[in-house]
This record gives structure tokens, sequence and C-alpha cells, in this order.
């Protein structure tokens, strides 16, 4: 039976000025599409006890779009902005299923500044891509080559506070393989050479010992075993608490 395994590759870009421009607006346009959508659904629930769903909010930016104010957003992608509504729908889900803690604001200055976008917003020819609103492909450093026949199912774009730039694509391979799970896979497939297929099967982790000088296996196995203890003797897990009310946006 096949399985399908996403795998997310990482590189530095270098973009033109224009590009720049476009990235630093459709960030901005992120983030605001991003809190504007968590302050209604904060009011609705604290005010209400209402749940607002992606749909609703998907409705609502649309009609923010015919607005003067927010008008603006219009000139970037709406891929990035409906993929920001779809990641605040996911948190709210955790939230309410009590795997994460209240969604919290994005800050210009605190939060990576970031935006997704999916196949019907970049093009991928030839090994090069174009993302929607962008006449050139972007000046990838490619620090390893994607595999043969690889196509991006999504990228998404990043700006650090040191200045870098990083696309980050992720594809699905079907080849069939049980992939490992380990951290740096990708390191040790690099170290295997060509005898390594494109997606990684056959080769297994060199974990390293951690300064405790215990292999990994075994700590996880005692982190296992005395998680096993603890909820035999009647731990409680620790749930999310209620969030306070935050700041609107001003």
């Amino acid at each position: 039976m096949t399985r399908q395994v996403k795998r997310a590759f990482k590189y530095r870009f270098y973009p033109t000025d224009e590009q720049a421009a476009e990235l630093s607006r459709t960030f901005g346009c992120v983030r605001l599409v991003y809190n504007k959508a968590l302050e209604d659904r904060t009011r609705a629930w604290y005010s209400e006890q209402r749940r607002i769903s992606y749909a609703q909010s998907s409705a609502a930016l649309t009609e923010w779009k015919k607005t003067e104010e927010l008008a603006f957003l219009t000139e970037v992608s709406s891929v990035p902005l409906q993929q920001a509504l779809r990641h605040l729908q996911t948190a709210f889900g955790n939230f309410f299923a009590k795997r994460a803690k209240y969604p919290r604001f994005k800050s210009r200055k605190k939060s990576r500044a970031s935006a997704e976008y999916t196949r019907s917003a970049f093009a991928w020819r030839d090994g090069k891509l174009t993302l929607a609103k962008m006449t050139q492909p972007l000046d990838i450093r490619w620090s390893r080559l994607l595999p043969d026949r690889a196509q991006p199912t999504t990228v998404t774009m990043s700006h650090d506070s040191s200045g870098r730039r990083f696309v980050s694509m992720l594809r699905t391979c079907e080849c069939g393989a049980v992939h490992d799970r380990a951290v740096n896979a990708a390191r040790n497939i690099l170290a295997a050479g060509p005898a390594a297929s494109a997606c990684g099967d056959g080769v297994r982790p060199q974990r390293e010992s951690s300064r405790t000088g215990r292999s990994s296996a075994k700590q996880e196995l005692q982190r296992a075993t005395a998680e096993t203890s603890r909820r035999q003797a009647g731990g409680k897990v620790k749930l999310p608490s209620t969030p306070m009310h935050p700041t609107p946006l001003g």
C-alpha cells in the first residue's frame, strides 16, 4: 500500500527590490487579516459565547476588501490571506480541544513574518519558483537539490529578525517506503550519498548520545516509563487555562 509522506525543504533566497516590496506587503496583510479575524472571534466568544467558523471569517474578509479602509488587501495574492484564516481556525480547534492555549495576536516586531502559498498561487517550472503577483522567479540558493520530478504542494515564505529570507517547500512522497521520523533524517540522507533514494528509504538515523552519556532510545524509554507511572499514580494532566480578554487592535 502506497503511503504518502510530506517532506519540507528549506532554502535561503534573495529577492529583487520589487519582490521584496511585494513580500513585505503580503506579510503585513497576512498579519492584519489574522489579527482582525482573531479580534472578531474573541469579541463574539466573550460577549455572546458564539463561535465563528472559517467560512464566516472568509466571508468577512471579502467584505473587508470592499471597504475603503482595507481595499489595499486586494493588491496582494488572496491565497496567503485565506491560509492565515485556516491557520487561525486550526489554532482555535486546538484551543477548544484543550491541546493549546488561546491564540495570540501577531506582533510586527516579535512574530515571525510569513506567508503560505498553495499550488494555485505559485508556478513551478524547470526548477524555478514564481509567486503570484510576481513576474520573475525567485533567486533561491539550492543548498541541496530537490528529488527528481519533485512538485511542491505548498511554499511558505518567511523573513526573520536578522533580515534573512527563507522559502520552505512542502512536497508529498508516494514511494511506499517506511520513513523514519528522526529530526536529523535529512543529514543522514546526505551522509549516505548516492546510495540513498530520493526520499531516504533505507537510511536509518545515527542518533548521538546526549550530554548525560545515555543513548536517545534509553532516554525516550525512561521518559515513557515515568509518564506511565505518573498517570497510574493518579496524576492529572494540566489543561490550558482560560485566557484573559486580549487588547483589541488599535
